[in-house]
């Protein structure tokens, strides 16, 4: 994981997981402290569930040199697993970024 909601396949490829968004973990990135807390947490909850396990992904887009694509995991939608668990937010597409400091 590179974050709460961007990975690495084996093969190098970075994958970000379509329609929510983490919280950031850069200081030139992040609009608070309490974000860069946050998307610490939000990257070891999504390690924790991901790492090691096989995913499918569907390529929807991509942006910032990454695919952008659903991701499932043992048929469930693991942006929606992530955003149940309180982990990440939603992010429809269009929609502002979602503030992690208020």
């Amino acid at each position: 994981m590179i974050d709460g909601d961007t990975f690495r396949l084996d093969g190098g490829e970075r994958v970000r997981i379509a329609g929510i968004d983490a919280p950031e973990t850069r200081v030139d990135r992040a609009k608070c402290r309490a974000e860069i807390e946050r998307g610490r947490a939000a990257t070891r909850a999504a390690v924790a569930h991901l790492k090691g396990r096989t995913v499918s992904i569907e390529r929807v887009g991509a942006s910032y040199g990454r695919t952008v694509a659903r991701v499932t995991l043992d048929g469930r939608d693991v942006g929606q697993d992530l955003v149940a668990r309180g982990i990440v937010k939603p992010w429809p597409l269009g929609h502002p970024k979602p503030d992690w400091c208020g």
